[in-house]
């Protein structure tokens, strides 16, 4: 990591020579700074954005794709670096790292072939001499502003379709991650993306946070993150009108029927809670299981839990907690957890590791039982490998405590009844549901979720449409005199 700016087709020092210091999560160690841009680097971002605009636009959708189609074979010739710096930035085990970089190039895969795809309508006028033509537009400048739990992978879902519908971009990743974005993003510029397409920034919220967001040269703001960060976001876009796509929290509930297959449950349920540790927007945050089957699936579940290996990326199958704050973030959730009644399981503090690893930010897996519905637990966000359960005793039941919650992005079902499946594709008020498999959501489905999970989507066809706004031309080409009811003919002999 080089840990500059990129504005302008230059890489370049912050402007008042401002940094940042990067941790190790698996260490604890720091492993290196990076540039925190000013204001006046956003502005010149903004303005090379701008100006690179029409003649990015004006080369046309096909070619922007061989540039997309470029950058993916750079990623794939070269992504054993890129595993690498996601593996040291964000704690991943080596699996893990490897998945990631398969989804940034089935993204760059999915968007650049929609190239030939966009497409506009013809629309009947007024008379039969007349059509409005409907053509599908990019916006201008977007800002993307991309998370640290996926850092390669939000990139890739953010730069290419916006790139391929002929915006351009600043692209600021989040301070925990740089690396993997300054990484794909030089990728980028290899493969033929011309100087100010595509602009990268680095830098403390506090500083450039609001003012890349309320900036009057803002089109639209693209943002996978926090829900608390979006709700600010809105109230500092809204000066602009800028478009906003935003996906927030999840607090995923996974429900378990009584003739559920146990083993599919519950190797989901091991996917769905400690990917990542348990940092993901989809992860399984909320257990409930049918009381003629709780017992058995818990145990099993603990059982199975106390074998995951948290530590060492190379052999573990959990890595660590992105940074101190989200661990004691968790630790306090818990004990304020045990405080309330609630049983812990399994877990609930920090492994007991050694060498290298004793500093690293990691946690064990966590089940925690005779959680009150209205707790935390239940109700927050957790983002980490804790998980709180509690029996359902029938459908209605079932469905109200799944429902209950102020997210609304990923939900997960197992049962062997068509009738459940069914009626529970029209009950659970989710933007995704896994019926008796695992996500993670597919480049052709729409990510998107309800309530204070956001607002648009990522992905498929109507993803790809969120970078494009209608323009419409209304055309008469009859030749003859107009008549318009307002105006006097007589004015006119």
């Amino acid at each position: 990591m080089d840990g500059k700016l990129y504005i302008d087709g230059q890489w370049v020092d912050s402007s008042n020579g401002d940094t940042l210091t990067k941790y190790n999560p698996v260490t604890g160690e720091v492993i290196g700074k990076f540039a925190a841009a000013s204001r006046d680097d956003v502005d010149r971002a903004f303005d090379a954005a701008e100006d690179a605009f029409q003649k990015w636009m004006d080369l046309g959708s096909v070619e922007r794709s061989k540039i997309i189609y470029k950058a993916k074979e750079l990623i794939e010739e070269n992504r054993k670096e890129l595993e690498n710096i996601i593996i040291q930035e964000n704690g991943k085990p080596v699996k893990e790292a490897a998945e990631e970089v398969d989804g940034v190039l089935d993204q760059m895969q999915y968007y650049a072939e929609w190239a030939r795809k966009l497409n506009g309508e013809v629309v009947e006028g007024t008379t039969n001499h007349r059509k409005i033509f409907q053509y599908k537009v990019p916006y201008g400048t977007v800002v993307a502003l991309t998370p640290w739990n996926f850092p390669a992978g939000m990139v890739a879902r953010k730069l290419a379709p916006a790139l391929l519908t002929g915006n351009t971009v600043i692209l600021k990743p989040s301070s925990d991650t740089p690396g993997s974005a300054e990484w794909i993003v030089k990728k980028f510029i290899q493969a033929g993306v011309p100087k100010g397409a595509l602009n990268y920034i680095t830098g403390r919220g506090s500083v450039i946070g609001d003012y890349i967001v309320e900036h009057k040269k803002v089109a639209l703001i693209t943002m996978t993150g926090s829900t608390s960060t979006g709700q600010r976001i809105m109230q500092k876009a809204s000066a602009n009108m800028a478009k906003l796509m935003l996906e927030l929290g999840g607090k995923a509930p996974f429900m378990v029927w009584k003739d559920a297959d146990i083993n599919n449950a519950l190797k989901t349920l091991l996917w769905a809670k400690y990917w990542n540790a348990g940092q993901s927007c989809i992860a399984a945050e909320r257990l409930y299981v049918h009381e003629d089957i709780y017992d058995t699936f818990i145990n099993k579940f603990v059982e199975l839990s106390k074998k995951i290996v948290v530590g060492d990326p190379s052999r573990a199958d959990m890595g660590p907690l992105i940074n101190t704050t989200a661990l004691k973030g968790t630790e306090e959730v818990v004990e304020e957890a045990k405080e309330s009644g609630a049983r812990i399981l399994y877990g609930g503090s920090k492994p007991d590791l050694s060498g290298p690893y004793k500093n690293g930010y990691f946690f064990l897996p966590t089940i925690i039982d005779n959680v009150d519905q209205k707790s935390k637990i239940f109700q927050e966000e957790i983002f980490a490998p804790v998980i709180g359960a509690r029996k359902v005793s029938d459908v209605e039941e079932m469905y109200s405590l799944a429902n209950d919650s102020k997210y609304g992005l990923a939900s997960y079902l197992f049962t062997k009844d068509p009738n459940l499946i069914f009626e529970a594709a029209e009950r659970i008020r989710f933007g995704e549901l896994y019926i008796n498999m695992p996500g993670p959501e597919a480049s052709q489905g729409y990510h998107t979720g309800f309530r204070l999970t956001g607002q648009a989507g990522e992905g498929s066809r109507y993803g790809i449409l969120e970078y494009l706004k209608i323009k419409n031309i209304y055309v008469d080409y009859s030749g003859k005199p107009l008549q318009i009811n307002t105006v006097r003919d007589d004015l006119f002999q």
